[in-house]
């Protein structure tokens, strides 16, 4: 549903949360993540630049989030990797433009499940995601399942 660099982008995006105290370096992340190193650079270059992070050269140098986790919402992160939504709405199965009046197949459905997931994202903020991946990760290792 959503781009590799999307996904890599809120998997860095989550690991500073986790870290908000400190830099952290983009080899740290990549490693910790398996996602190529000089990817992830130009993933986290765009969040940089559009503000979510910050980011500081030098030997104590790397990487954190520009403000706290809970002021970042998971659209935002969305936005930035993707661009902002198309004007016109676009066919789940590719074909051209999709509206009430024009439907494709499976409009109906499509429309109502978009309009919930936006909600969600919308209001979905990066420390409650963090968080819910932490927890996560504590239920896979009590029942003895690793990554």
């Amino acid at each position: 549903m959503f781009s590799e660099s999307v996904k890599h982008a809120i998997q860095a995006m989550i690991y500073l949360a986790n870290n908000q105290d400190k830099n952290v370096m983009v080899s740290t992340i990549a490693k910790d993540y398996d996602i190529p190193k000089f990817y992830l650079a130009k993933i986290v270059q765009t969040l940089s630049k559009h503000n979510l992070i910050h980011s500081t050269r030098g030997r104590s140098g790397g990487i954190k989030l520009n403000k706290p986790a809970k002021d970042i919402r998971i659209i935002d992160i969305i936005h930035v990797i993707n661009g902002p939504p198309p004007k016109h709405e676009i066919c789940l199965f590719g074909l051209d433009i999709c509206t009430d009046s024009v439907p494709c197949p499976v409009h109906n459905v499509w429309k109502a499940m978009k309009h919930d997931l936006n909600e969600k994202l919308i209001h979905q903020n990066l420390e409650v995601l963090s968080k819910e991946l932490d927890r996560k990760h504590k239920t896979l290792q009590s029942l003895g399942i690793t990554k």
